[in-house]
């Protein structure tokens, strides 16, 4: 894998993918990493609704707070473009584009229209 840059650009990435998995382990053990990770988000997805791609920030606060909450605890690679791209892959975060289909489902009251909170 390190041979094609394509795949990994940074040669500590992939050590770091194994500690963070044990930090994970760890942190699951002495509570429970799901409620842990939801608590950035207050227990619920933050719908964080745009019209288009260009509109959706790389980075949001919540992301922020969640790397420099996962930095003591040993996590590497964890800045806040990663964690928010993790919120967005495991749920924490909505930000389908209103344009979807679906976008009546997801239309609900006091809704927050690309604001980044």
């Amino acid at each position: 894998m390190l041979a094609d840059s394509g795949v990994i650009r940074h040669r500590g990435k992939l050590p770091a993918v194994r500690t963070s998995a044990a930090r994970f382990l760890e942190l699951d053990r002495d509570g429970n990493a799901a409620e842990y990770l939801w608590s950035f988000v207050d227990g619920m997805p933050f719908v964080n609704r745009c019209s288009s791609t260009s509109e959706a920030p790389a980075t949001t606060p919540k992301a922020e707070v969640m790397s420099k909450a996962l930095r003591p605890k040993w996590f590497k690679f964890v800045g806040p473009t990663i964690c928010d791209a993790f919120m967005r892959a495991s749920g924490l975060v909505n930000d389908h584009l209103s344009s979807r289909f679906r976008d009546t489902q997801y239309n609900q009251p006091g809704e927050r229209r690309c604001v980044v909170a």
